[in-house]
Protein backbone atom coordinates (compact mmCIF):
# COMPACT_ATOMS: atom_id res chain seq x y z
CA UNK A 1 0.00 0.00 0.00
CA UNK A 2 1.51 3.31 -1.02
CA UNK A 3 1.33 6.70 0.67
CA UNK A 4 2.50 9.97 -0.82
CA UNK A 5 3.40 12.91 1.38
CA UNK A 6 3.27 16.25 -0.41
CA UNK A 7 4.57 19.68 0.55
CA UNK A 8 3.47 22.13 -2.13
CA UNK A 9 5.63 25.23 -1.84
CA UNK A 10 5.57 28.40 -3.90
CA UNK A 11 8.97 27.69 -5.47
CA UNK A 12 9.54 23.98 -4.91
CA UNK A 13 7.27 20.98 -4.60
CA UNK A 14 8.48 18.14 -2.39
CA UNK A 15 6.90 14.68 -2.69
CA UNK A 16 7.66 11.64 -0.53
CA UNK A 17 6.90 8.18 -1.90
CA UNK A 18 6.55 5.60 0.86
CA UNK A 19 7.07 2.47 -1.25
CA UNK A 20 10.34 3.71 -2.75
CA UNK A 21 11.18 5.69 0.41
CA UNK A 22 12.47 8.63 -1.60
CA UNK A 23 11.84 12.35 -1.89
CA UNK A 24 11.39 14.21 -5.15
CA UNK A 25 12.12 17.94 -5.00
CA UNK A 26 11.54 20.05 -8.10
CA UNK A 27 10.58 23.58 -9.04
CA UNK A 28 6.84 24.06 -8.74
CA UNK A 29 6.45 25.66 -12.14
CA UNK A 30 4.87 24.87 -15.50
CA UNK A 31 5.34 26.17 -19.06
CA UNK A 32 2.20 26.32 -21.21
CA UNK A 33 2.29 26.75 -25.00
CA UNK A 34 -0.61 28.46 -26.81
CA UNK A 35 -2.76 28.63 -23.66
CA UNK A 36 -3.41 24.87 -23.39
CA UNK A 37 -0.44 22.61 -24.23
CA UNK A 38 1.91 21.57 -21.45
CA UNK A 39 5.37 22.26 -22.83
CA UNK A 40 7.52 21.61 -19.75
CA UNK A 41 7.21 21.33 -16.00
CA UNK A 42 9.36 21.30 -12.88
CA UNK A 43 13.07 22.08 -13.11
CA UNK A 44 12.92 22.04 -16.91
CA UNK A 45 10.23 24.75 -16.92
CA UNK A 46 12.31 26.82 -14.50
CA UNK A 47 15.15 26.88 -17.04
CA UNK A 48 12.77 28.77 -19.37
CA UNK A 49 11.62 31.23 -16.72
CA UNK A 50 11.94 34.83 -18.02
CA UNK A 51 13.23 33.56 -21.36
CA UNK A 52 10.13 32.61 -23.35
CA UNK A 53 8.44 34.14 -26.43
CA UNK A 54 4.91 35.53 -26.28
CA UNK A 55 2.97 32.34 -27.05
CA UNK A 56 4.50 30.60 -24.02
CA UNK A 57 3.46 31.18 -20.44
CA UNK A 58 5.56 30.21 -17.42
CA UNK A 59 3.26 29.84 -14.42
CA UNK A 60 3.77 29.42 -10.67
CA UNK A 61 0.43 27.89 -9.59
CA UNK A 62 1.04 28.63 -5.88
CA UNK A 63 1.05 32.21 -4.61
CA UNK A 64 1.56 33.19 -0.98
CA UNK A 65 1.20 29.60 0.20
CA UNK A 66 -2.22 28.99 -1.35
CA UNK A 67 -3.35 27.58 -4.70
CA UNK A 68 -3.78 30.40 -7.21
CA UNK A 69 -4.18 28.26 -10.32
CA UNK A 70 -5.88 24.95 -9.54
CA UNK A 71 -5.97 23.66 -13.13
CA UNK A 72 -2.21 23.92 -13.67
CA UNK A 73 -1.48 22.70 -10.14
CA UNK A 74 -3.51 19.59 -10.95
CA UNK A 75 -1.49 18.98 -14.12
CA UNK A 76 1.73 19.35 -12.11
CA UNK A 77 0.61 16.92 -9.39
CA UNK A 78 -0.32 14.35 -12.06
CA UNK A 79 3.02 14.76 -13.85
CA UNK A 80 5.15 14.59 -10.70
CA UNK A 81 3.33 11.55 -9.30
CA UNK A 82 3.70 9.86 -12.70
CA UNK A 83 7.40 10.72 -12.69
CA UNK A 84 7.84 9.19 -9.22
CA UNK A 85 5.87 6.09 -10.16
CA UNK A 86 8.08 5.46 -13.15
CA UNK A 87 6.89 2.41 -15.08
CA UNK A 88 4.86 0.97 -12.21
CA UNK A 89 1.10 0.75 -12.88
CA UNK A 90 -1.19 3.33 -11.32
CA UNK A 91 -2.51 2.00 -8.04
CA UNK A 92 -4.68 3.76 -5.53
CA UNK A 93 -2.68 5.38 -2.75
CA UNK A 94 -3.19 7.56 0.29
CA UNK A 95 -2.14 11.18 0.17
CA UNK A 96 -1.08 13.46 2.99
CA UNK A 97 -0.65 17.15 2.13
CA UNK A 98 0.88 19.88 4.26
CA UNK A 99 -1.17 23.08 4.47
CA UNK A 100 -0.31 26.43 6.10
CA UNK A 101 -2.12 26.91 9.41
CA UNK A 102 -3.00 30.54 9.11
CA UNK A 103 -5.18 30.29 5.97
CA UNK A 104 -8.97 29.98 5.66
CA UNK A 105 -10.87 26.68 5.79
CA UNK A 106 -11.81 27.17 2.12
CA UNK A 107 -8.15 27.54 1.15
CA UNK A 108 -7.25 24.42 3.14
CA UNK A 109 -10.08 22.57 1.48
CA UNK A 110 -8.66 23.57 -1.93
CA UNK A 111 -5.57 21.43 -1.29
CA UNK A 112 -7.82 18.46 -0.53
CA UNK A 113 -9.95 19.08 -3.64
CA UNK A 114 -6.79 19.39 -5.73
CA UNK A 115 -5.83 15.78 -5.03
CA UNK A 116 -9.42 14.57 -5.21
CA UNK A 117 -9.96 16.01 -8.69
CA UNK A 118 -6.59 15.00 -10.15
CA UNK A 119 -5.97 11.66 -11.85
CA UNK A 120 -3.82 10.12 -9.15
CA UNK A 121 -6.38 7.58 -7.84
CA UNK A 122 -6.39 8.79 -4.27
CA UNK A 123 -7.92 6.38 -1.77
CA UNK A 124 -7.74 8.52 1.37
CA UNK A 125 -6.66 12.15 1.48
CA UNK A 126 -5.42 13.77 4.67
CA UNK A 127 -4.04 17.17 5.44
CA UNK A 128 -1.54 18.10 8.09
CA UNK A 129 -0.68 21.55 9.37
CA UNK A 130 2.68 22.60 7.91
CA UNK A 131 4.26 23.67 11.22
CA UNK A 132 3.42 20.26 12.74
CA UNK A 133 5.06 18.43 9.82
CA UNK A 134 8.00 20.84 10.07
CA UNK A 135 8.31 20.16 13.78
CA UNK A 136 8.38 16.42 13.21
CA UNK A 137 10.93 16.94 10.42
CA UNK A 138 13.33 18.84 12.69
CA UNK A 139 12.99 16.17 15.36
CA UNK A 140 10.68 17.75 17.94
CA UNK A 141 9.08 15.25 20.34
CA UNK A 142 5.38 15.41 19.45
CA UNK A 143 4.27 13.78 22.71
CA UNK A 144 5.95 16.24 25.03
CA UNK A 145 4.26 19.32 26.47
CA UNK A 146 7.41 21.29 25.85
CA UNK A 147 7.10 24.54 23.85
CA UNK A 148 8.94 24.81 20.53
CA UNK A 149 9.13 27.65 18.07
CA UNK A 150 9.43 27.11 14.33
CA UNK A 151 10.11 29.82 11.78
CA UNK A 152 9.52 28.62 8.21
CA UNK A 153 11.02 31.28 5.95
CA UNK A 154 9.85 30.34 2.45
CA UNK A 155 9.61 31.86 -1.01
CA UNK A 156 6.41 33.88 -0.66
CA UNK A 157 5.55 33.47 3.00
CA UNK A 158 7.05 33.13 6.44
CA UNK A 159 5.14 31.05 8.95
CA UNK A 160 6.03 31.54 12.61
CA UNK A 161 4.51 28.99 14.99
CA UNK A 162 4.75 27.76 18.55
CA UNK A 163 4.04 24.04 19.05
CA UNK A 164 3.29 21.93 22.08
CA UNK A 165 1.99 18.33 22.31
CA UNK A 166 1.92 18.02 18.52
CA UNK A 167 -0.50 20.94 18.23
CA UNK A 168 -0.23 24.60 17.33
CA UNK A 169 -0.54 27.07 20.18
CA UNK A 170 -0.05 30.19 18.10
CA UNK A 171 0.77 30.74 14.43
CA UNK A 172 1.20 33.68 12.10
CA UNK A 173 1.61 33.67 8.33
CA UNK A 174 3.43 36.68 6.88
CA UNK A 175 3.48 37.56 3.20
CA UNK A 176 7.23 38.01 3.18
CA UNK A 177 9.67 35.54 1.65
CA UNK A 178 12.65 35.05 -0.61
CA UNK A 179 10.80 36.28 -3.71
CA UNK A 180 10.23 39.63 -2.07
CA UNK A 181 13.99 39.90 -1.45
CA UNK A 182 14.66 39.15 -5.13
CA UNK A 183 12.20 41.87 -6.19
CA UNK A 184 13.91 44.42 -3.95
CA UNK A 185 17.33 43.48 -5.32
CA UNK A 186 16.00 43.98 -8.87
CA UNK A 187 14.69 47.47 -8.14
CA UNK A 188 17.88 48.46 -6.31
CA UNK A 189 20.08 47.37 -9.25
CA UNK A 190 17.78 49.26 -11.59
CA UNK A 191 17.85 52.48 -9.57
CA UNK A 192 21.45 52.45 -8.47
CA UNK A 193 23.25 50.81 -11.39
CA UNK A 194 20.85 51.69 -14.25
CA UNK A 195 20.77 47.99 -15.01
CA UNK A 196 17.71 45.84 -15.68
CA UNK A 197 18.19 42.28 -14.42
CA UNK A 198 15.86 39.29 -14.17
CA UNK A 199 14.65 37.68 -10.95
CA UNK A 200 16.95 34.67 -11.49
CA UNK A 201 19.95 36.97 -11.55
CA UNK A 202 18.65 38.76 -8.47
CA UNK A 203 18.47 35.41 -6.72
CA UNK A 204 22.11 34.75 -7.65
CA UNK A 205 23.04 38.08 -6.09
CA UNK A 206 21.11 37.20 -2.94
CA UNK A 207 22.86 33.83 -2.65
CA UNK A 208 26.34 35.16 -3.37
CA UNK A 209 26.29 38.54 -1.65
CA UNK A 210 23.21 38.64 0.58
CA UNK A 211 23.74 38.88 4.33
CA UNK A 212 21.12 39.45 7.01
CA UNK A 213 23.53 41.65 8.97
CA UNK A 214 24.67 44.42 6.55
CA UNK A 215 27.70 45.39 8.64
CA UNK A 216 29.11 41.87 8.15
CA UNK A 217 28.60 41.72 4.41
CA UNK A 218 32.18 42.68 3.66
CA UNK A 219 33.28 44.29 0.41
CA UNK A 220 32.62 41.39 -1.94
CA UNK A 221 31.24 42.09 -5.40
CA UNK A 222 29.51 39.90 -7.96
CA UNK A 223 29.43 40.40 -11.70
CA UNK A 224 25.97 40.31 -13.30
CA UNK A 225 24.70 40.69 -16.83
CA UNK A 226 21.65 42.73 -17.72
CA UNK A 227 20.34 45.47 -19.96
CA UNK A 228 21.64 49.00 -19.57
CA UNK A 229 18.74 51.42 -18.98
CA UNK A 230 20.43 54.26 -20.81
CA UNK A 231 21.87 52.56 -23.90
CA UNK A 232 19.41 49.64 -23.95
CA UNK A 233 22.32 47.30 -24.67
CA UNK A 234 23.36 44.15 -22.76
CA UNK A 235 26.23 44.92 -20.37
CA UNK A 236 27.75 43.52 -17.21
CA UNK A 237 28.36 45.38 -13.97
CA UNK A 238 29.93 44.63 -10.60
CA UNK A 239 27.33 44.81 -7.84
CA UNK A 240 28.52 45.38 -4.29
CA UNK A 241 27.46 43.30 -1.29
CA UNK A 242 26.67 46.43 0.75
CA UNK A 243 24.03 47.52 -1.78
CA UNK A 244 22.43 44.07 -1.89
CA UNK A 245 22.25 43.91 1.91
CA UNK A 246 20.74 47.39 2.19
CA UNK A 247 18.09 46.42 -0.34
CA UNK A 248 16.89 43.40 1.64
CA UNK A 249 17.21 44.70 5.21
CA UNK A 250 13.63 45.88 5.63
CA UNK A 251 11.71 42.61 5.02
CA UNK A 252 14.24 40.65 7.07
CA UNK A 253 13.75 43.08 9.95
CA UNK A 254 9.96 42.64 9.72
CA UNK A 255 10.36 38.87 10.01
CA UNK A 256 12.56 39.29 13.07
CA UNK A 257 10.18 41.74 14.73
CA UNK A 258 7.24 39.43 14.03
CA UNK A 259 9.15 36.58 15.71
CA UNK A 260 9.49 38.84 18.75
CA UNK A 261 5.76 39.65 18.68
CA UNK A 262 4.89 35.93 18.66
CA UNK A 263 7.32 35.34 21.54
CA UNK A 264 5.54 38.10 23.49
CA UNK A 265 2.19 36.42 22.86
CA UNK A 266 3.41 32.95 23.86
CA UNK A 267 2.10 31.72 27.24
CA UNK A 268 4.89 32.18 29.85
CA UNK A 269 5.38 28.45 30.61
CA UNK A 270 5.92 27.69 26.93
CA UNK A 271 8.13 30.76 26.53
CA UNK A 272 10.28 29.34 29.33
CA UNK A 273 10.67 26.10 27.34
CA UNK A 274 11.70 27.99 24.22
CA UNK A 275 14.73 29.28 26.14
CA UNK A 276 15.87 25.63 26.39
CA UNK A 277 14.81 24.41 22.97
CA UNK A 278 15.55 27.57 20.98
CA UNK A 279 14.10 28.49 17.61
CA UNK A 280 14.00 26.04 14.68
CA UNK A 281 14.58 27.56 11.25
CA UNK A 282 13.20 25.84 8.16
CA UNK A 283 12.32 26.84 4.59
CA UNK A 284 14.64 27.76 1.74
CA UNK A 285 15.07 31.43 2.61
CA UNK A 286 16.41 30.57 6.06
CA UNK A 287 19.66 29.68 4.25
CA UNK A 288 20.30 33.39 3.72
CA UNK A 289 23.76 34.05 5.12
CA UNK A 290 23.65 35.47 8.64
CA UNK A 291 19.90 35.10 9.13
CA UNK A 292 20.36 32.65 12.00
CA UNK A 293 22.94 34.93 13.60
CA UNK A 294 20.69 37.99 13.31
CA UNK A 295 17.81 36.10 14.92
CA UNK A 296 20.12 34.99 17.72
CA UNK A 297 21.39 38.54 18.29
CA UNK A 298 17.85 39.92 18.43
CA UNK A 299 16.22 37.25 20.62
CA UNK A 300 19.17 35.83 22.59
CA UNK A 301 17.85 32.35 21.87
CA UNK A 302 19.63 29.32 20.50
CA UNK A 303 18.95 28.90 16.75
CA UNK A 304 18.65 25.41 15.24
CA UNK A 305 18.90 25.11 11.48
CA UNK A 306 18.54 21.87 9.54
CA UNK A 307 21.09 20.69 6.97
CA UNK A 308 18.38 20.72 4.25
CA UNK A 309 15.86 23.29 5.50
CA UNK A 310 13.68 22.98 2.38
CA UNK A 311 12.91 19.32 3.10
CA UNK A 312 11.92 19.53 6.79
CA UNK A 313 8.19 19.53 6.10
CA UNK A 314 8.24 16.60 3.71
CA UNK A 315 10.57 14.59 6.00
CA UNK A 316 8.13 15.25 8.82
CA UNK A 317 5.24 13.94 6.72
CA UNK A 318 7.33 10.87 5.88
CA UNK A 319 7.88 10.19 9.60
CA UNK A 320 4.22 10.69 10.38
CA UNK A 321 2.87 8.38 7.65
CA UNK A 322 5.38 5.69 8.62
CA UNK A 323 4.39 5.72 12.32
CA UNK A 324 0.78 4.79 13.11
CA UNK A 325 1.14 6.42 16.55
CA UNK A 326 1.22 9.83 14.86
CA UNK A 327 -1.81 9.29 12.64
CA UNK A 328 -3.78 11.64 14.90
CA UNK A 329 -1.74 14.55 13.53
CA UNK A 330 -3.42 14.13 10.12
CA UNK A 331 -7.05 14.97 9.47
CA UNK A 332 -9.65 15.34 6.71
CA UNK A 333 -10.71 18.98 6.25
CA UNK A 334 -14.36 19.90 6.68
CA UNK A 335 -16.57 19.63 3.61
CA UNK A 336 -17.83 22.81 1.99
CA UNK A 337 -21.30 23.53 3.30
CA UNK A 338 -23.83 24.28 0.58
CA UNK A 339 -26.92 26.08 1.78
Amino acid sequence: HNIYGIDIGTNNIKIYNMVKDEILQEKNIITILDKNKVYAYGDEAYEMYEKVPGNFEVIHPIRYGVIADIKNMEILINRFIKKMRGKAPLQSADFCIAVPTDITEVEKRAFFDLIQSSKVKAKNIYVIEKPVADGKGVGIDMNSACGNMIVNFGADTTEISVLSLGGIVISKLMKIGGNRLDDLICSMVRKKYNLVIGLKTAEQLKINLGHAIPSEAGDKTFKVYGRDLVSGLPVFKEISAADVCDAITEPIQSVVSQVKVILERTPPELAADIIDTGIYLTGGSSMLTGFDKLLHNETDLKINIDAVPTECTVKGIADIVNNPEFSGLMYVPRQKVIN
